[in-house]
């Protein structure tokens, strides 16, 4: 379904952000210390892209990159690529020299493009009662006079990401004012991102995401049955598996799928069964970005006649690693990181990133799918001291890739790997 891009006005912005505002400071348990840093700011009028093809099939090529970084042979994975490219799109609008060319390589795209891509995405995602993604971002950071913030770099993100601002003073009560701002903006399904604030710690750049949606078409009681999932090494493990029959057909040299919809088709499920001799780790590593965003685009149009298990997944991880192995090397050192867009310090201590936590979950059943997702990049101080016609089938009985996907842009939004029905 092709979904009109629009433009939106400086008061309608503010509208919305004023509102936010409102929302967070009364009802988000936020407990008076953190300072709306908003009310200086006001966010400048963006004209929205109308096509996002390009730009989707970097995102798309990211996702995968990220997803083969990430993904450990024999276990699940479940990562929100979006969330993450979005905080650490921001972040990338206070990175100077080779540590921004390193973010700029990794993410896919300049940051300018990347702010503008982010910007058009936010601004026609679908609401629908049935099917929606809704995003949020904030910035937090702290109130030691040690360090001082960039109006600069608030303001772009203010234009661009729409987001939330707040200065604190980074004890606990802070960091209990960010995981409940991700827990109500993942509408509960990411309780914490955060366990603690390093003493170090000066700001945190945080995205949060949920997604909720029918399927087109339910499954009925009939529709589901007990059957037997089988690990790569040959554990079989009891599950209850949902059959059903779509016309939305995948398939390359190393896998066949399927795509299922959601309601008003702007979303569908997408898995990725790996044919037979083809290991999980083998598919995975043969993905290519832009060989998914065709094949998202392009399926063939015949019966297919699917099983897919119930199941619901979180995953947890630190993609320090992950992005370094990307090549995103610098900005996550203490003496090359070249962050001096954020803001100064008197004493000149340089500013880095110290962790990139991501949390999700999902939850696949008989009327439609419920993810959320929250990414906070972390940015500490050196050294400092604050506080055909022929029906096909395809049943995900045994290791297989699964996507949440944007029908319009073919983007995924989550990506996963389902190893072990039992974790």
């Amino acid at each position: 379904m092709k979904r009109t891009h629009r433009r939106m006005g400086v008061a309608a912005v503010c509208l919305l952000l004023a509102c936010a505002m409102l929302f967070h400071l009364t009802g988000c348990g936020l407990r008076g210390q953190a300072e709306d840093v908003m009310k200086g700011i006001t966010p400048e009028n963006v004209t929205a892209l109308t096509d996002l093809t390009a730009q989707s099939e970097n995102a798309a090529d990211f996702a995968v990159r990220l997803f083969q970084a990430r993904a450990e042979t024999g276990k699940n994975t479940l990562l929100s690529p979006l969330s993450v490219l979005s905080a650490l799109s921001m972040t990338a609008n206070g990175a100077a020299g080779e540590t921004l060319s390193q973010m700029e390589a990794v993410l896919g795209m300049p940051v300018e493009d990347l702010n503008l891509y982010l910007y058009s995405y936010m601004q026609d995602l679908p609401q629908d009662k049935t099917a929606k993604l809704c995003m949020a971002n904030s910035i937090w950071f702290t109130d030691d006079t040690r360090f001082t913030v960039s109006r600069d770099f608030l303001q772009t993100n203010a234009d661009y990401y729409g987001a939330d601002i707040f200065k604190a003073p980074f004890d606990r009560r802070t960091c209990s004012d960010i995981n409940h701002w991700v827990k109500q903006k993942t509408n509960q399904m990411i309780p914490e991102i955060l366990d603690e604030i390093p003493p170090d710690a000066v700001m945190y750049l945080v995205n949060a995401l949920a997604f909720e949606a029918e399927w087109t078409e339910v499954y009925k009681k009939d529709d589901v049955r007990e059957g037997i999932f089988t690990k790569e090494d040959g554990t079989e493990q009891t599950a209850e598996f949902m059959y059903g029959t779509e016309s939305h057909y995948l398939e390359d040299e190393k896998a066949t799928g399927f795509l299922k919809y959601y309601k008003d088709r702007d979303f569908c499920f997408a898995a990725l069964l790996p044919r037979e001799g083809v290991g999980l780790s083998e598919l995975i590593a043969s993905l290519d970005g832009k060989r998914l965003h065709h094949l998202l685009a392009e399926p063939d149009e015949v019966p297919v006649h699917t099983a897919i298990p119930k199941f619901e997944a979180s995953y947890d991880a630190e993609m320090s690693e992950p992005l370094k192995t990307m090549g995103m090397t610098d900005a996550f050192d203490v003496h090359r990181a070249d962050f001096h867009g954020f803001g100064a310090s008197p004493e000149e201590k340089n500013i880095y990133i110290g962790r990139v936590l991501h949390k999700t979950f999902i939850s696949v059943g008989e009327k439609g799918t419920k993810a959320g997702a929250a990414t906070a990049v972390e940015m500490k101080m050196e050294g400092a001291e604050f506080a055909s016609d022929e029906a096909k089938m395809v049943y995900l009985d045994r290791p297989f890739v699964y996507m949440l996907v944007d029908c319009e842009n073919h983007v995924p939004i989550f990506i996963g790997a389902m190893n072990d029905m039992g974790e």
